[in-house]
């Protein structure tokens, strides 16, 4: 059984336990960095964009993170097409809070990072969010030297997103609390060399990965996304499973016109030695049959001894079917998204 919280909440109670496990389709739950037991360096804050142009084949993606040990910030370019990745980041080391990152999702806030390489700012102010990232030395897939993006998403009035809070059986003061935002509308540009792209209202759209929490030394776990317009009705996909303990609620849901149909169980079936083969991705009541065609793998391996990391988001085209709560089937044909499998130890 899932259960489905429904009215605000403290997330900790002060043991460091989460007062109720579940999820919800708005963020209820209120996080406090200072109830978090385990010491600084268990922390982990990130916020997360990925921003798809479904029109003409490219993402971009943007990460402000502090993990205890290390905050990370990170820049991407894919190009569907080219079937390539571009991208760069940087570490600085024992932040433990400095970051500035929000306690919460819903807050106006802003954070920012810059070093010689590299810039980023994420700015909210009621539903947007506006996403300003720039590396002017980043060589891109088609030999272009320089991007910069300065891109507002918006978060339509009333929206559902798939939140959840869950802790681990091994160590119930370790915890995961994560909201993820499908179909966030895409407006802004992007630079690329002496070229400026203005996005189209409709052509690009995001997801934010926003999560806070303490975790377990070493974990692996799985998410994919889409977020898009099908038959001009904006459509998500999140599903995830294999980090922390999801008996009390899973991270799998079908989002349609900005509602959240639940899904429970989901498995996605690929080969860990060739990631660029075809995926498939089916739950147990047979409301989700998916086939994802990778093109490009974005990969990248950490190992500072304590610190490692071994991560591969690939992205492509998800086809299949999909249920509704009503019934109703939907078809997916060759919608851009992305399906990841990550190992952490830190």
């Amino acid at each position: 059984m899932q259960q489905q919280i429904i009215h605000g909440q403290d997330l900790l109670d002060r043991k460091g336990h989460i007062i109720q496990e579940g999820w919800a389709r708005h963020p209820f739950w209120r996080y406090e960095r200072s109830k978090v037991k385990g010491g600084s360096l268990s922390i982990k804050e990130w916020d997360y964009y990925a921003i798809i142009n479904q029109q003409k084949g490219y993402a971009v993606t943007a990460t402000i993170s502090d993990l205890g040990y290390a905050a990370l910030f990170a820049l991407s370019y894919i190009d569907f097409n080219a079937k390539k990745v571009s991208q760069t980041d940087a570490l600085t080391f024992f932040p433990r809070g400095s970051i500035g990152l929000a306690p919460s999702s819903t807050q106006d806030s802003q954070v920012s990072w810059a070093n010689k390489k590299l810039r980023l700012a994420f700015i909210k102010r009621g539903f947007d969010r506006h996403i300003m990232v720039a590396c002017p030395t980043l060589v891109l897939p088609d030999g272009t030297v320089g991007l910069d993006f300065d891109i507002t998403l918006t978060q339509a009035d009333s929206a559902d997103s798939l939140n959840i809070a869950t802790s681990w059986k091994e160590q119930r003061k370790a915890f995961y609390l994560n909201e993820k935002i499908n179909c966030l509308s895409a407006t802004g540009n992007v630079r690329r060399g002496m070229e400026t792209e203005q996005l189209l209202l409709g052509e690009a759209w995001g997801v934010l990965d926003w999560g806070r929490g303490r975790w377990t030394y070493q974990n692996t776990w799985y998410w994919a996304s889409v977020s898009a317009l099908l038959e001009n009705v904006p459509f998500g996909l999140n599903l995830g499973y294999g980090f922390s303990d999801r008996s009390p609620a899973s991270e799998n849901a079908i989002l349609y016109n900005h509602a959240i149909h639940k899904l429970g169980e989901v498995d996605f079936v690929f080969d860990q030695n060739n990631y660029l083969a075809p995926w498939t991705m089916q739950d147990k009541e047979g409301r989700l049959n998916l086939e994802f065609e990778p093109c490009v793998d974005r990969c990248s391996k950490t190992n500072f001894l304590v610190i490692q990391s071994d991560q591969h988001q690939v992205f492509g085209y998800f086809s299949g079917t999909c249920m509704l709560d009503d019934g109703t089937m939907l078809q997916l044909n060759r919608l851009l998204g992305f399906a990841e499998r990550v190992y952490n130890r830190w």
